[in-house]
């Protein structure tokens, strides 16, 4: 019965968002006040992440106008940051949420590991660079497309992984979801791991299926949700 409810829950995130996508150009992003946190709150969303053996040593990073910046340098490699609309929507694929990007009320804490750092975060670090422009949708994945051709962001070659296990996450319209592994499959179809349902227990690859920045879920159950800690 839970599992129906959160499909429903994404089904009509997907819905939502498939009105919107018509009229993407013409959006307006919010004004940039109503994207930021206070710094304690936004560190301690940040930190449960993670399980507190990574995120307590994990550098931590906090969004402010001009980007991300570091509010504590780790030693374990890994990194934790809540993202937003225009950092984690899809690039490319599914469409019908690239309107995320204008919803900010999304908080999607992160913690990626050493891998990741090296070669995923620089592309939410663009992405999120071209959302406080004022991009669009598909002016952020122009930026993005040609960042990737010209080297100016890393190639995707390995295989690496984000902790999204926060029980405090939202997650746009859907509001919260099961905490889940984030695994960075480059080029991946969803056929490629069973054609497991999108949204179930099981894996399944959701953004960007087929292109270097094609994302892998591997939900968890509700029981590893972190709480947010002073």
């Amino acid at each position: 019965m839970e599992m129906k409810r959160y499909r429903y829950v994404l089904c009509l995130l997907l819905a939502g968002l498939g009105a919107t996508t018509t009229k993407a150009q013409e959006a307006k992003y919010p004004q940039l006040s109503e994207y930021m946190m206070a710094r304690d709150a936004e560190i301690a969303l940040a930190k449960s992440a993670a399980p507190q053996a990574i995120s307590d040593r994990a550098t931590i990073r906090v969004l402010t106008t001009s980007g991300y910046q570091t509010a504590h340098e780790g030693d374990n490699g890994f990194l934790c940051m809540v993202m937003r609309g225009f950092t984690v929507a899809p690039t490319f694929t599914p469409a019908q949420m690239h309107a995320i990007v204008y919803d900010s009320n999304l908080r999607a804490p992160i913690c990626f590991n050493p891998q990741a750092v090296r070669t995923v975060l620089p592309y939410y670090e663009l992405r999120t660079k071209l959302g406080l422009e004022g991009k669009t949708p598909d002016q952020i994945a122009e930026g993005v497309q040609a960042a990737y051709a010209k080297g100016e962001i890393p190639k995707r070659t390995e295989v690496s992984v984000a902790y999204m296990w926060s029980a405090d996450q939202v997650l746009g319209p859907a509001g919260h979801w099961h905490p889940h592994l984030m695994v960075y499959l480059p080029y991946y179809e969803n056929s490629m791991l069973g054609n497991n349902e999108v949204a179930g227990m099981l894996p399944f690859v959701s953004d960007d299926a087929g292109t270097p920045f094609a994302v892998g879920i591997i939900a968890m159950d509700d029981k590893m949700a972190i709480k947010a800690r002073p």
